[in-house]
């Protein structure tokens, strides 16, 4: 493997940062994953990340931020993840393969993606995860995966609120939905909790942090699933992202 191709272990950065850090075999599976995003992105354009650190910083640590708090109590517990809209893969695959008892479902309504995704996944022989081609708005609506999940993660897919209708009615009540999120300001802040009120959720908290290679300002909010999302929700595929709540 060239250096170029080499990502940096960042060790002492993984455990400053989130009181963390890899083991040999995730160093080794991060590894492959850079390598088969690396050859993927020749036929499908999956991510313009593509330099070592860059790639290091704005996709595996980033996608494990969202996640820091669970990171000691998750090891001890099974849970049931989904990543709605995971594109190439993230935050999903770096949470499947730090949390290898959670079993994490990858969605996203690309199906060029998503078949990539099934022979990278078996390919690195991770064994807790599975994908799902299809739209958010028309999962939360099916039996088997409504109200079904303890963690949704949600990163660049839409605003707030419409990654709130996607996420919240697929979770069980006492469920966290984590929204990724880069710049965040004061409207759609005092606007949020009104729409997550409307799914069943509240607002638990917002962390807002600095990456630690180019101190870029990224924020994580944590909602908290507390009642049945009506049934109404999430409405049909399309309508969320045009008529936010």
């Amino acid at each position: 493997m060239a250096d170029d191709h080499l990502l940096p272990e960042m060790i002492d950065l993984w455990q400053q940062t989130l009181s963390w850090q890899p083991t040999t075999s995730q160093q080794s599976q991060f590894q492959q994953l850079y390598e088969l995003i690396l050859a993927g992105n020749r036929q499908l354009n999956l991510t313009r990340i593509a330099a070592p650190v860059e790639f290091w910083e704005k996709h595996l640590w980033d996608s494990l931020r969202g996640v820091a708090m669970l990171l000691q109590e998750a090891s001890k517990t099974k849970q049931q993840a989904i990543d709605i809209g995971t594109g190439a893969g993230f935050p999903g695959i770096p949470v499947a393969i730090t949390l290898d008892n959670w079993t994490v479902t990858l969605l996203d309504s690309t199906r060029k993606k998503m078949a990539f995704l099934q022979t990278l996944i078996a390919q690195i022989g991770i064994l807790n995860t599975t994908t799902i081609t299809d739209r958010a708005e028309a999962l939360g609506q099916q039996s088997q995966h409504r109200q079904n999940y303890d963690i949704a993660l949600v990163r660049a897919v839409g605003p707030a609120s419409v990654c709130a209708e996607y996420a919240l009615p697929l979770l069980k009540i006492g469920g966290l939905a984590v929204l990724y999120r880069g710049h965040w300001t004061s409207h759609e802040a005092e606007t949020l909790p009104n729409a997550v009120e409307q799914l069943g959720g509240v607002v638990e908290s917002t962390e807002a942090f600095t990456t630690p290679i180019s101190y870029s300002t990224r924020h994580c909010l944590y909602l908290r699933k507390v009642a049945d999302t009506p049934d109404v929700f999430p409405r049909p595929v399309g309508v969320p992202a045009h008529q936010p709540l």
